[in-house]
């Protein structure tokens, strides 16, 4: 199983197709992230987070479901 968190993008460095990364915060802790799989991510977008690598952009419902939900397993 794998497992993917949500997370808002804070800021960009685009170095290149394959480059581009970007701060990620979750919950108040910020992480670096490749952002390569979603180039239409911006600044204040939500992305889901798999091991380092954003794989999809989701809408802000979304995030706070998944937020929720993985909270009730703390």
């Amino acid at each position: 199983m794998c497992l993917s968190v949500p997370g808002r993008v804070l800021s960009v460095t685009d170095e290149g197709t394959l480059a581009r990364r970007g701060q990620v915060d979750f919950e108040g802790e910020a992480r670096e992230a490749n952002l390569s799989l979603v180039p239409e991510a911006g600044v204040g977008d939500w992305v889901l987070v798999h091991t380092g690598v954003a794989i999809r952009r989701v809408e802000a419902t979304e995030a706070a479901w998944v937020i929720e939900q993985l909270g009730r397993l703390a």
